[in-house]
């Protein structure tokens, strides 16, 4: 039997606009395993989060197989939706824009409970969201504060027990920390795999920090402009780093070393622009080993050892492979 709770096949969303056609995810698959977690990194407007909204049914895909718990839900009507929703949740970037400024903490757990209508009376409702709030870690005399008098941290607290007060199998995070400072985002994340240890729910993990995503992924997929260019675990991932994007992203990683200084794989170059983008690799501008072939044909996923997957014409040569 299958632990994959989630699959995505040839993924495309596709947005007009007046230029053309606005690739954001093109022909994007990966399978999501209960209880791990997929690490989606990439540079700002690579389409991370536009793939976790596709995902959930935020925003429609224009075509592709979103196949959840064993059932593709890429074409189920809303009326079926709703019933799924509850298994599938998400965590906004910035708690601040994510919440009601005119619902209490209380309020604002207590809403995913009430639309379902989980709790059969107000004593049972109450009850639960303060053990929401115990679980999080949000202490119970903010239930009546307003998300405007709480810090970063404690607004993505509440951020967290609106996800998990449905007790879903899935929890997309999008960037959940990268709005806050350091101790607050190591609090965050470990609070993260605290509750993943003990609910057994699947994590993707949606950041363009790899640091961070190295630290809580057991499996990590790179985008660039639309597109996967290289997914491995996480291990194998930052030991044999092969893609020359991967490479330059894993070279930006700050070390806290005056004696240990690494040299930076700096890309020059115009982007791609992701509007009716050519047939070719569109990471091809900007790195520093393309070719004349590189700009022939678009380079398709290539597993070159066991889970390794990276799309680029030049890797094994590259890599000595």
């Amino acid at each position: 039997m299958s632990d994959a709770l989630l699959q995505v096949e040839n993924l495309k969303k596709y947005f007009m606009v007046p230029d053309g056609m606005l690739h954001a995810v093109d022909d994007v698959s990966f399978t999501l395993d209960i209880g791990e977690t997929l690490g989606v990194v990439g540079e700002s407007g690579c389409g991370k989060s536009t793939l976790g909204k596709t995902i959930l049914q935020l925003i429609g895909p224009t075509s592709g197989k979103i196949i959840f718990d064993g059932e593709d839900i890429s074409r189920v009507d809303s009326k079926k939706f709703v019933e799924l929703r509850p298994k599938m949740q998400m965590i906004f970037q910035d708690p601040l824009s994510s919440l009601n400024p005119r619902m209490s903490v209380s309020q604002q757990i207590a809403e995913p409970l009430l639309i379902h209508k989980v709790c059969p009376d107000k004593e049972t409702l109450n009850k639960r969201v303060l053990e929401l709030m115990d679980t999080v870690g949000l202490a119970r005399r903010y239930s009546d504060t307003y998300p405007h008098e709480l810090d970063g941290g404690r607004r993505q607290r509440i951020g967290i027990a609106r996800a998990l007060a449905l007790e879903p199998k899935m929890i997309i995070c999008d960037e959940p920390v990268s709005a806050l400072d350091v101790l607050i985002q190591a609090q965050i994340l470990n609070l993260l795999q605290d509750l993943q240890k003990e609910k057994g729910m699947a994590y993707m993990f949606i950041t363009h920090d790899l640091s961070v995503v190295k630290h809580i992924s057991d499996h990590i997929s790179v985008m660039y402009l639309g597109q996967m260019i290289e997914k491995a675990p996480t291990k194998e991932l930052f030991s044999h780093t092969w893609h020359p994007y991967t490479k330059a992203l894993l070279s930006a990683i700050p070390i806290p070393s005056l004696k240990n200084r690494k040299q930076r794989e700096l890309l020059k170059g115009e982007l791609t622009s992701p509007i009716n983008p050519p047939d070719a690799c569109r990471f091809a501008p900007r790195c520093n080993y393309a070719c004349e072939e590189c700009f022939k044909g678009t380079p398709k996923l290539e597993e070159l050892s066991k889970d390794h997957f990276v799309a680029c014409k030049r890797v094994r040569e590259l890599n000595g492979l």
